[in-house]
């Protein structure tokens, strides 16, 4: 496909989503359940036909020296294809929201007027690295009844084009068209401007990767976007605490894998409980290799602590200003001493991408301070920011972690993928 014309290639796609749109809309949801449990089967039964595309894919990341946890969000494991098929019946198993009327109330006038939730039409989504994205997306879709233009990282061409195939096959077999989800197949960056700059065909678009693409996104769209920015994301170990508690989440926020967006960067702890947690937890992170950029009264804390740096290979090191911003993607934390839980509240208000921020406290006046206080699209008490996931929320699947806070925010589900219109319900009333 290298001498295609990209304009008219656009053009059809965008034709293409649009008729299928009006046909994913009226399906019944008994035929969209069906497609979902079909493309869980598919992706069960194909597991090692995926794993073999999906390894070109990661051999040429290899090659190019892709860093190590940008390779880890490519792979299509076992685990994330059955992960993948978990969230499609979990979805087939939801209610169907399509045509739902909320809030229907009569007026003076005699009039009963309420809101009915549609379909947004078509949304384009653009993203990068995890081809796990193109199911997520594609299972949503199918249930909130829109089509959609996917394009994936030039990165995970070969595995999203296996995974794509599976959908269309789904989608065929359960009698929706197949242009109800379309993967772009080609990896040129200009399709990319197409795709942003069709609002006779596309509804809105979803970027899903780094600050680059989103910034140009939202600069040279002629459509609506619903951004997925970056996750510096932070827990915070307050006074009072379960300092067992503590460790164990502080530790899972931040190890349990890298590379996800809600992974913890910066670690946030009250003066009064410093001395006895923060030992604790720098043990298991500098077992687990993961280097610590400390403000300067948590470095002297951790270095006059033998026991917690008595291991040579420990890396603790004085934290930048840049460091509070930061959303490392890798075993790297930021530690910060603060006075409290007000203190706590600005410094994530003021560095977080106002993506996941947690407290960890006893105090439930705190807990609830800081659930009304911090600006962020999910803010959780006494569990792990990793938590911060479409499929954990019960949403079944996510097209992306909203920062905005119009027209979603937070774990996008069916419910982002729809809008709601006015129904007005009358018996012959007339306006006076």
């Amino acid at each position: 496909m290298n001498a295609i014309n990209l304009p008219d290639y656009a053009q059809t796609l965008g034709a293409q989503a649009k008729q299928a749109s009006v046909l994913m809309a009226k399906a019944p949801a008994a035929i969209k359940n069906k497609a979902l449990r079909r493309l869980a089967e598919l992706l069960r039964t194909n597991v090692a036909a995926l794993q073999i595309d999906n390894a070109r894919d990661i051999d040429r990341a290899v090659a190019a020296g892709l860093a190590a946890p940008m390779v880890d969000r490519l792979k299509l494991t076992p685990k994330v294809i059955e992960t993948c098929a978990q969230g499609c019946e979990q979805l087939a198993a939801m209610a169907d929201v399509i045509g739902e009327i909320i809030g229907m109330k009569e007026q003076p006038s005699g009039i009963r007027v309420g809101q009915m939730r549609v379909p947004i039409g078509v949304f384009g989504m653009i993203f990068e690295s995890r081809p796990n994205v193109t199911i997520e997306a594609a299972s949503l879709s199918i249930k909130s009844g829109n089509a959609c233009i996917l394009r994936g990282g030039s990165e995970a061409i070969d595995s999203n084009k296996a995974l794509a195939r599976l959908v269309q096959q789904a989608l065929a077999e359960s009698g929706l068209p197949e242009h109800g989800v379309q993967l772009v197949q080609v990896t040129d960056r200009e399709l990319v401007g197409q795709l942003i700059t069709m609002p006779q065909f596309v509804d809105v678009i979803i970027p899903r990767g780094g600050k680059g693409l989103i910034e140009r996104i939202s600069r040279d769209a002629k459509v609506p976007v619903i951004k997925h920015l970056d996750g510096n994301c932070h827990t915070y170990v307050d006074d009072p605490c379960d300092i067992a508690l503590a460790v164990k989440v502080a530790d899972n926020a931040k190890t349990n894998k890298y590379s996800p967006c809600n992974a913890t960067e910066s670690l946030l702890v009250a003066r009064g409980v410093a001395a006895e947690f923060l030992p604790q937890i720098a043990r298991i992170y500098a077992a687990k290799g993961v280097e610590m950029r400390c403000c300067p009264e948590a470095l002297t804390l951790l270095q006059s602590d033998q026991a917690a740096v008595q291991n040579e290979a420990v890396k603790l090191v004085p934290a930048l200003e840049a460091d509070w911003s930061e959303e490392y993607l890798a075993p790297i934390i930021s530690i910060k001493i603060v006075a409290g839980v007000q203190e706590a509240i600005a410094h994530i208000n003021r560095y977080s991408s106002h993506h996941t921020d947690a407290i960890l406290t006893r105090d439930h006046v705190h807990a609830q301070q800081f659930l009304r206080e911090v600006d962020s699209s999910s803010v959780m008490v006494n569990t792990s920011t990793r938590f911060a996931d479409g499929f954990e929320y019960g949403l079944g699947a996510e097209i992306g972690i909203s920062t905005d806070k119009f027209h979603a925010r937070g774990p996008v589900g069916i419910e982002g993928l729809t809008s709601l219109k006015y129904v007005v319900l009358g018996q012959g009333e007339v306006r006076t």
